[in-house]
C-alpha cells in the first residue's frame, strides 16, 4: 500500500511541476474590489489546490469529530444498559436462590412434625 501511495504522490507532484513549467505567464487575481495580486498562473492554481486540500482535510476532521461524539453517546447508552442488565441478573439470581430455599423450608416443616408425632 505504501508503494501505491508513493506512486500516486509522485505522479501528482510530477504533474504539478510540468504544469508549472508550462504556465509561467503572470495573471491578475482580484480578491475584493481594489485588491489585486499578480502571479504566475501555475502558482495561483497550485495555491488554489492547496487551499482545497486544506478545506477537505478540515471537513474530514470535523466529520470524524462528529462520529466520535455520536459513538461516545452510543457507548454511554450501552454501558448504562449493560449496568441495568447486570443488576437484573443479580436480582434474578437472588430470586432463584430464594425460591430454592422456600421449598426446602416447607419440606422440613412436615418432617419435623412427623418426628414429633413419632416421639409422642
Amino acid at each position: 500500500m505504501r508503494q501505491i501511495n508513493f506512486v500516486v504522490i509522485f505522479v501528482i507532484c510530477l504533474a504539478l511541476v510540468l504544469f508549472g513549467i508550462e504556465n509561467t505567464e503572470p495573471v491578475a487575481i482580484k480578491f475584493v474590489k481594489g485588491v489585486q495580486l499578480q502571479a504566475p498562473l501555475s502558482i495561483e492554481l497550485i495555491l488554489a489546490m492547496g487551499v482545497g486540500a486544506v478545506l477537505a482535510w478540515v471537513f474530514s476532521v470535523w466529520t470524524r469529530v462528529q462520529r466520535l461524539v455520536e459513538t461516545g453517546k452510543e457507548v454511554r447508552d450501552r454501558d448504562t444498559r449493560i449496568q441495568e442488565l447486570e443488576e437484573n441478573v443479580e436480582r434474578f439470581k437472588a430470586e432463584i436462590e430464594q425460591q430454592r430455599l422456600l421449598p426446602a423450608a416447607k419440606m422440613e416443616a412436615p418432617a419435623t412434625t412427623q418426628a414429633e408425632l413419632l416421639s409422642k
